[in-house]
């Protein structure tokens, strides 16, 4: 017997208490240590990239913080407040930076960079700061500018950070002096970017997307017929979010991406019917988010319609945001082979 819903009737509703008390790693990462990361031998630079996170962990919670009093009697710290792991989708980097929250001492948090964006709407910039200048280590998942408001927020954040002593540690797929690129006039934008940049030690992680090393290729869609079958195989017991696309599509621009983690939570599997191509950037954008957040909860996916490599149009896909669609797709793929094959995603 499964249990049917749909995330288009959700309506989740956060608190600001509940915002804060949400910044750790998801479900997928709630145990991952650096020994359990599995560094491809072909590519040295990630066996590299767990010995530079594990001496920056034993840097965390030294003694080495900010705060006014040093900032007015201490001596200058040279060194960078943080550590940026630079790489292509699917390399294993959100993997190392779990990995490293959870080596380091607390107080200390850990999200996307969206939830940050999105913590300081809540609370204001003041507030944000106030509350995380507390911290030991602040990790920034999937660190990304997206519009000049971004890239100013984001650069105050981490200075204010950085100058009371807090260690951040970010993720992302470009390098922090060229975020920005393709998206917007990053040019104007250049000392806030630089700001940033300022702010740590790139280290970077080649290779390629681990969910397709040795992996068969994404499963085809299924059809419309075929979903009550395998859904009622897969999902017995448990409870499945049915959806059709086109109507999930039209609920999520009413529902802030800060709570698609709650509009998902207590769902064990989705089902979509009819998936089509999305033609609006917005549209887009908002999706990947829900993307990640499914990937974060390893929420296998039954499907009919287009294939998920069809999901953005071939215009998203080599613009300013493709590195964006790209990984959506790869967690997509990813969910799909788990939903149909029974594969680890």
């Amino acid at each position: 017997m499964v249990q049917i819903e749909q995330l288009a009737a959700r309506t989740p509703a956060v608190s600001v208490d509940e915002l804060l008390k949400g910044f750790y790693p998801s479900p997928r990462f709630g145990e991952v240590s650096f020994s359990s990361y599995r560094p491809d031998p072909k590519q040295p630079s990630q066996a590299g990239a767990v010995r530079a996170l594990e001496g920056f962990a034993d840097g965390v919670g030294s003694g080495n913080g900010g705060g006014l009093f040093k900032k007015l009697f201490g001596k200058k710290d040279e060194s960078r407040a943080g550590i940026y792991l630079d790489g292509g989708f699917g390399v294993g980097k959100t993997h190392l930076l779990a990995s490293l929250w959870h080596a380091a001492p607390g107080p200390k948090a850990f999200g996307t960079f969206v939830e940050y964006t999105n913590l300081v709407g809540a609370l204001s910039f003041r507030k944000t700061v106030e509350a995380l200048s507390s911290y030991q280590l602040v990790c920034i998942d999937e660190f990304e500018l997206d519009d000049p408001g971004d890239t100013v927020l984001m650069s105050r954040l981490m200075r204010e950070l950085a100058d009371a002593g807090v260690k951040l540690a970010a993720t992302s797929n470009t390098l922090p002096g060229s975020l920005g690129d393709g998206r917007f006039a990053a040019v104007d934008f250049q000392r806030e970017i630089q700001v940033l940049a300022d702010q740590f030690d790139v280290v970077r992680i080649d290779g390629e997307d681990f969910r397709h090393r040795g992996l068969p290729a994404a499963p085809a869609p299924l059809r419309n017929s075929e979903l009550s079958t395998h859904m009622k195989a897969e999902f017995d017991g448990k409870t499945v979010a049915q959806d059709e696309f086109s109507t999930l599509i039209h609920h999520l621009a009413g529902v802030h991406p800060s709570r698609y983690r709650q509009l998902i939570d207590g769902i064990d599997g989705v089902v979509w019917r009819n998936v089509e191509t999305i033609t609006e950037q917005a549209v887009a954008l908002r999706f990947v988010v829900l993307a990640d957040r499914l990937y974060d909860k390893d929420v296998p996916i039954l499907a009919s319609g287009v294939p998920f490599d069809k999901l953005f149009t071939e215009e998203m896909m080599t613009g300013g945001y493709m590195k964006k669609y790209f990984r959506a797709v790869s967690r997509l793929t990813a969910l799909a082979r788990e939903g149909q094959n029974h594969e680890p995603s």
